[in-house]
């Protein structure tokens, strides 16, 4: 199990021009724009949960990412909360 960020729409601002998860993410490719919706949203696959576009979001106090366990079949766990242990992420 292991860290991935989602972005919910409600609370982001990407259409008032905030990018900054987006500008922050060392991952190539990884926090994109949606352009129909315009809001920022994440592909898990890539996404190896550093929790830096989360920081950058609570910084600007959007709060719109959080942090949510991927279990080891690939799919979101759904209980709300629920998150791997920091550097589990990184765990061999």
């Amino acid at each position: 199990m292991y860290n991935v960020a989602v972005v919910e729409d409600e609370k982001c601002v990407a259409k008032k021009g905030c990018r900054l998860c987006i500008m922050y993410c060392p991952e190539a490719d990884c926090v994109l724009l949606d352009t129909k919706k315009m809001v920022a949203w994440v592909v898990t696959d890539v996404c190896k949960g550093c929790d830096l576009c989360k920081v950058v979001c609570d910084a600007a106090k959007h709060q719109a990412i959080t942090m949510v366990a991927m279990g080891a079949d690939g799919k979101l766990l759904s209980k709300k909360g629920e998150a791997a242990g920091l550097g589990q992420a990184y765990a061999g």
